[in-house]
């Protein structure tokens, strides 16, 4: 006689919310469930969320609804921010995860994840390693050296800043901390993540970090963090709303201006290569020249001088290297995410 089934039992009080937007991959977010439904911690509760999606999301979730654990919630085009604001309204666990749909969690996450922010209360949020995978030149890791400049398990503020100690998508945070933020702010299209962290981290307290692979980060070549002067963009707008909120006498302030400063020059310098690759050689590099200290290196004092004798050679070389480095670059730190934007 063959075994039956049982249905899953409901949590009477979930520890954790699992928030997974799916605007797009409705070929993708069955993965995504797949690998919540083989959590070795089973008291989670999900909402998947369909932010007016051209595809059939409601299809591939359907499967899933037999699991009272998880639910589902369509509502009209709002962007990331508002979805996963809409979908943490609609539930109640203390902590709250993000998976997006186009990723996976190893099967450890929210046990791993509930367990620091259970032991440590001086956490803000907790983040963790990743597998890099998709439309990248070669799979890798999310951080591959270590975080911050302290033990690698906790940063600060400034290090979260700076990006010296990077915060994964895939992170756990606590509600009551999240209710005290405004929430992923609606008005942007990249960064919308990195604006969070900086939001909890200003509340005070530590971010945590796990030294475990315990996420799978799926690159998407359509995915919203193709376009590197978005992603420089959206930084800058991190910056300045922390030098907007941060008090006078807070030390990180210094750093923010600065950090705002030098991803403002990258957006320069990033502007200027566009012009040398649209055929505006003269402009162009003389653009570049002006910002030339956003780049160092032999290679890069190589090139400059190679285009004062041929000027010819700079379009080419340029639009060769913005395309060996359209994807995959590291975003470990800040001097990574400007130096892929100019190298």
């Amino acid at each position: 006689m063959s075994e039956v089934a049982l249905p899953p039992v409901i949590p009477a009080a979930p520890r954790v919310a699992v928030i997974v937007p799916a605007y797009g991959v409705a070929h993708l977010v069955g993965e995504a469930l797949d690998s919540l439904l083989a959590q070795s911690m089973p008291d989670w509760e999900c909402v998947v969320i369909d932010d007016g999606a051209p595809d059939d999301v409601a299809g591939a979730v359907a499967p899933y609804l037999h699991d009272p654990r998880i639910r589902f919630l369509a509502t009209d085009n709002h962007g990331v921010s508002g979805a996963r604001n809409t979908a943490i309204a609609a539930t109640s666990a203390p902590y709250i995860a993000l998976l997006d749909g186009d990723d996976r969690f190893r099967p450890d996450y929210l046990a791993r994840t509930t367990a620091r922010l259970d032991a440590d209360p001086s956490l803000c949020l907790v983040t963790v390693n990743a597998h890099i995978f998709g439309a990248v030149p070669r799979e890798r890791l999310c951080f591959e050296g270590k975080q911050g400049a302290g033990d690698g398990l906790h940063g600060t503020l400034a290090e979260v800043l700076d990006r010296s100690f990077g915060v994964y998508i895939g992170t756990t945070f606590r509600r009551s901390e999240f209710e005290r933020t405004k929430g992923f702010d609606t008005t942007f299209t990249h960064c919308e993540d990195f604006d969070m962290w900086v939001q909890l981290m200003q509340l005070g307290g530590l971010a945590g970090y796990i030294d475990e692979v315990l996420g799978e980060y799926r690159v998407r070549v359509d995915s919203a963090s193709a376009s590197r002067e978005k992603m420089l963009r959206g930084n800058l707008r991190v910056y300045d709303k922390a030098i907007a909120t941060l008090p006078s006498d807070a030390p990180e302030l210094a750093l923010a201006r600065r950090l705002a400063h030098d991803t403002q020059q990258a957006i320069d310098f990033e502007h200027a290569m566009d012009r040398v690759i649209d055929g505006d050689t003269a402009g162009g590099l003389a653009a570049l020249r002006a910002v030339k200290e956003q780049v160092t290196g032999p290679v890069w004092t190589l090139s400059f001088a190679l285009w004062t004798l041929f000027p010819s050679l700079a379009r080419p070389m340029l639009a060769w290297r913005r395309r060996k480095h359209s994807r995959g670059g590291s975003e470990s730190g800040l001097k990574a995410v400007l130096q892929s934007a100019v190298s």
